[in-house]
């Protein structure tokens, strides 16, 4: 088995990255490789030039991004942790690809729909051509698992439908190029929203610092924030039904619930009825007592530049060894002629 799985380089890392995506890469790792299976997870570096970017920006958020992933408990000696760009075999196979791709495929892309917006003549080529980049991700390590969610459903369901043609026409049945990769439908993610505004997600790209807890926040900044954060005067409900309508109060139990891995409604038993002036010290020194270690370890890797190069270096080269049958065959099935040795 192996599990395959990728994440955009995003400096600033927040409460809202940790339990959205990163935690369930921890447990996954945990859980399955003690079945025996290789986890791949890879820094998705090539995808981050398809919108504009910074080029420093980009270098330094995949190694923060290296760092965060370790401090919240990848392991680089139990899953092979890389960034695409340290890979070629990415980019080789997304071209090999591009032949059995179809306009009409990528045309109903959800992602390019909304990314594009009404101005698709000036979006990028890499921009339109994105989901067969992500199809070569997964398809060139031979994934069986592909951990999705509602957003990229689609996503997957193209890598299968390249996969799938690919194979009938230039494989034969008894020996496919190709394997088709199945979903793993994680554990509902946390979503987390704004401190400051309970219906916008947490971002690092709000302009406010109040409105998110940053994974380098110490204990003092976490509280404070805590603090300030947005709510109403009404006590917290005994049921959920009585969040419906309070989206800053609704975020803070969900926060406290998905920290503690307990849902909505124990959470409301236990501080039903009380005001937040109560609750908030509570989440407070949760939080403060879940993220102080990551923090601490996420601020010295992140001074360690080297240490951070070495595991991109040592994954990516376990993950050419890994990618290179596969490439191989790819090219073989194609026809294309390459020099041996």
């Amino acid at each position: 088995m192996r599990i395959v799985s990728g994440i955009q380089p995003t400096g600033n890392l927040h409460l809202g990255n940790y339990l959205g995506a990163i935690r369930n890469w921890v447990a996954m790792q945990d859980e399955w490789t003690a079945k025996g299976a290789t986890c791949l997870y890879f820094l998705a570096d090539l995808h981050a030039i398809s919108m504009p970017h910074n080029p420093a920006d980009l270098a330094a958020s995949t190694r923060d991004m290296v760092a965060a992933l370790v401090a919240c408990g990848i392991d680089p000696d139990r899953s092979i942790l890389f960034n695409q760009a340290q890979v070629a075999a990415h980019a080789e196979l997304q071209w090999l690809l591009a032949g059995t791709a179809r306009m009409g495929w990528l045309n109903r892309m959800t992602q390019w729909k909304d990314k594009a917006g009404k101005n698709r003549e000036g979006a990028s080529v890499a921009l339109f051509t994105y989901p067969v980049l992500q199809a070569a991700d997964v398809l060139l390590y031979q994934a069986t698992h592909v951990p999705v969610g509602e957003d990229q459903k689609q996503h997957l369901e193209l890598a299968r439908d390249i996969a799938q043609k690919f194979n009938a026409d230039f494989a034969s049945d008894d020996a496919p190029v190709f394997t088709l990769p199945a979903p793993i439908i994680p554990p509902q993610a946390a979503r987390i929203m704004s401190l400051r505004d309970g219906t916008a997600k947490m971002s690092k790209s709000d302009a406010s610092d109040q409105s998110r807890i940053n994974l380098t926040d110490d204990a003092d900044t976490i509280m404070q924030k805590v603090k300030k954060a947005r709510t109403d005067p009404e006590p917290l409900p005994h049921e959920p039904a009585g969040l419906a309508d309070r989206a800053e109060a609704r975020n803070l139990v969900g926060i406290y619930a998905a920290l503690t891995g307990r849902d909505v409604a124990s959470v409301l038993t236990e501080f039903g009825g009380q005001g937040f002036g109560r609750f908030k010290p509570a989440l407070g020194d949760l939080l403060v007592d879940r993220l102080a270690p990551i923090a601490a370890r996420y601020r010295a890797l992140r001074e360690d530049r080297a240490a951070l190069d070495a595991i991109l270096s040592a994954g990516a080269h376990k993950a050419r060894d890994a990618a290179q049958p596969t490439l191989d065959a790819a090219y073989a099935a194609l026809g294309l002629v390459r020099a041996v040795g």
